[in-house]
């Protein structure tokens, strides 16, 4: 077992990180309506900000979907285990230690509300693991 990274996996989980993202935070999603409430972002402010947060969304899961890739490749490697449970642990390890932990720093001092705290948290607990476990599965 070599270190690499299966590009189907990466594929599959980019497709899931967006589709993630569009249940989560669409206007009939899971939190949209709660989120734009909490944030103050209206339809309006949506439509003039144009595709620029899109964009970032796009960029931001594609590397995201190579850092797990590589991160799951080298720990199949270091415990030679291809099972799915190291790629979540990897997924797992990854929201708490990077996202979860900045989130809540920068949430915090920004004195942003709690819930969005935990609206923003648990959809980084999700795609975290949702994509880890397509690339688990996959790779």
């Amino acid at each position: 077992m070599d270190v690499s990274i299966g590009w189907p996996a990466v594929v599959a989980a980019i497709v899931v990180g967006m589709a993630t993202a569009w249940v989560w935070y669409s206007d009939w999603g899971l939190a949209g309506g709660v989120w734009r409430k909490l944030t103050g972002v209206t339809e309006e402010d949506s439509i003039r900000a144009g595709k620029g947060p899109f964009a970032v969304l796009v960029v931001s899961i594609i590397v995201t979907a190579l850092a797990l890739a590589a991160a799951c490749s080298v720990v199949s490697v270091f415990f030679g285990s291809d099972s799915v449970w190291p790629a979540l642990a990897v997924g797992f390890t990854a929201w708490l230690g990077f996202s979860v932990s900045t989130l809540a720093q920068h949430n915090g001092f920004e004195q942003k509300p709690g819930q969005l705290t935990v609206i923003n948290s648990a959809y980084q607990f999700v795609l975290f693991l949702g994509m880890a476990l397509v690339i688990g599965l996959l790779q």
